[in-house]
């Protein structure tokens, strides 16, 4: 079989570096043989088409990628949202890397698309002013420019944010390119942008913490404008961006007036009745009891130690399986592009500016039954 001579080393090094992976490693995953790798690394060899184009989808690169002469220019190569992403943490994994790249060419495509549409004015994102710099009052600003009622649901805060002009991205459950594995520590990130922002939340075991995510995300977006990534870690910090972070997410998913309505000679003795203790709020509200047991920790009303009680029994409860079924694959689009994106997409498609192929490329390659499906499915059919 016929070789290409002419692939750029350099390039492919650079690659291997960029991902944390060495050149053995990169053959193993891909099933080429390390000593072809090697002469190709050291420009004595070259290597089949075939294998030139798995190297490319490995690193989600085009194959002309590795023809070009030169070195790599990271600049041209990673935005600088990732690049701030990858600097808040150098150790993401090589998977995560090119699920970030992914998301910010899906934000390209729906940008697209709203410019093809004539509604690129559309959903613009105007972030509210905020009268003090403090995560107290910017919860309660926004808040109200979300329009939020006093019940809501995971879905509902993200329909919230969305109709702001904020993507919001939710990773599958089940393995595949969208998904952010589970024992990753990652719970979310923000892709700053002053037109079209994106929050990418980690599937987890309950609609609630990934209400919190969520909030966390904006957070970033509306106080520091800036992107950010952030794990297990975060999410329990006091310090800095992340503090104000937490508290606003807190704030704004339980408000003084909502933390007013709860009876503290109702708590329990036992940590672990604090959930059915706490569960008409929960329910209410969409956030979990640690939201609201946190909340009333910082107003003085909880112990310290009576809410590390409930986080030392709530880690040794098992952890629910996310993993995601296919039963109704034509509505995962939905799940995990939001319905801002699904709808563009749609009405591109409708409007004869893409084709079905073009439309199932961008909806996580829908088969076209499915597609089908999807449009009956928001066509109330």
């Amino acid at each position: 079989m016929e070789r290409i001579e002419s692939i750029n080393p350099e390039r492919i090094a650079w690659c291997c570096a960029d991902y944390g992976i060495t050149p053995d490693e990169l053959a193993s995953e891909l099933g080429i043989a390390a000593t072809s790798i090697e002469r190709v690394l050291a420009g004595d060899g070259g290597i089949t088409f075939n294998q030139l184009r798995k190297i490319a989808e490995h690193f989600g690169r085009g194959v002309l990628f590795f023809l070009e002469s030169g070195p790599v220019d990271a600049a041209q190569v990673h935005t600088p949202q990732f690049r701030t992403l990858a600097n808040q943490k150098p150790e993401l994994a090589p998977s995560l890397k090119k699920l970030i790249e992914r998301v910010e060419k899906q934000r390209a495509v729906y940008l697209s698309l709203r410019e093809d549409l004539d509604e690129a004015e559309r959903l613009q994102f105007t972030p509210p002013e905020f009268a003090r710099k403090n995560s107290h009052e910017a919860a309660r600003i926004v808040r109200t420019w979300l329009g939020l009622a006093e019940e809501n649901s995971f879905n509902s805060y993200r329909e919230a944010v969305e109709a702001r002009g904020v993507l919001v991205f939710r990773s599958n459950g089940y393995n595949g390119k969208w998904q952010i594995p589970k024992q990753n520590p990652i719970l979310g990130f923000a892709l700053y942008d002053s037109g079209c922002p994106v929050i990418v939340i980690k599937k987890q075991s309950s609609d609630t913490q990934q209400s919190f995510t969520l909030m966390h995300e904006l957070a970033h977006l509306l106080l520091h404008k800036t992107s950010s990534i952030d794990d297990d870690h975060d999410f329990q910090s006091h310090q800095g961006h992340e503090q104000d972070a937490n508290a606003f997410a807190g704030h704004l998913l339980v408000p003084d007036d909502f933390l007013a309505v709860i009876r503290d000679a109702g708590r329990p003795h036992e940590a672990s009745r604090y959930d059915e203790w706490l569960a008409p709020q929960r329910k209410s509200w969409g956030v979990s009891a640690e939201v609201i047991l946190r909340r009333l920790l910082d107003a003085g009303r909880l112990t310290q130690s009576q809410y590390n009680a409930y986080r030392q029994w709530r880690a040794k409860l098992p952890v629910l399986d996310t993993e995601g079924t296919r039963q109704y694959r034509y509505r995962e689009p939905k799940h995990l592009f939001g319905d801002t994106f699904v709808r563009t997409v749609l009405d591109a498609l409708n409007a004869r500016h893409i084709t079905l192929a073009k439309a199932s490329t961008y909806l996580d390659s829908l088969k076209i039954k499915d597609l089908h499906q999807l449009e009956h499915h928001y066509a109330g059919l």
